[in-house]
């Protein structure tokens, strides 16, 4: 298994083959295509993440004592944007995910290249990643 770091490194050397950013948003849109749909009962109210623009879903589960995410979101960007975050931290430890620090954010350059109601809402995606974490870790240790 690849840490959250591993990811993040593979992620950046992915980016940095795209000369420009018109094909660096193709790729994040074609990630988007190839996410695997949210199971229409996994579109609740609970499941949706507050702040952002478009409406986004995750759902989170513990198995073998790894935190799996799952996502979905109406635009095509978006769900680019959460496949990438599902690509670093699914399938970790809730600790890992907990005090994952994602570089790969500013290295890729996807800070300076999104609006601000999109930057705002890949941050919510993160909080909400985190928080999930959190809270497994906690039911864990109990």
């Amino acid at each position: 298994m690849m840490t959250i770091n591993q990811i993040q490194d593979e992620l950046i050397e992915d980016f940095e083959l795209f000369d420009d950013w018109e094909t660096k948003y193709e790729y994040i849109i074609d990630l988007g295509k190839k996410l695997k749909p949210l199971p229409k009962e996994l579109k609740t109210d609970e499941n949706i993440i507050k702040g952002c623009q478009s409406q986004v879903w995750l759902d989170a589960k513990m198995s073998d004592g790894l935190l799996h995410f799952d996502a979905d979101s109406e635009a095509i960007i978006v769900k680019g944007l959460v496949s990438l975050l599902l690509k670093v931290l699914s399938d970790q430890t809730p600790e890992a995910v907990a005090s994952a620090e994602l570089y790969f954010i500013e290295k890729i350059g996807l800070s300076s290249h999104l609006a601000q109601t999109r930057s705002n809402g890949l941050a919510s995606m993160v909080k909400q990643m985190k928080n999930y974490a959190t809270a497994y870790r906690v039911l864990n240790s109990n």
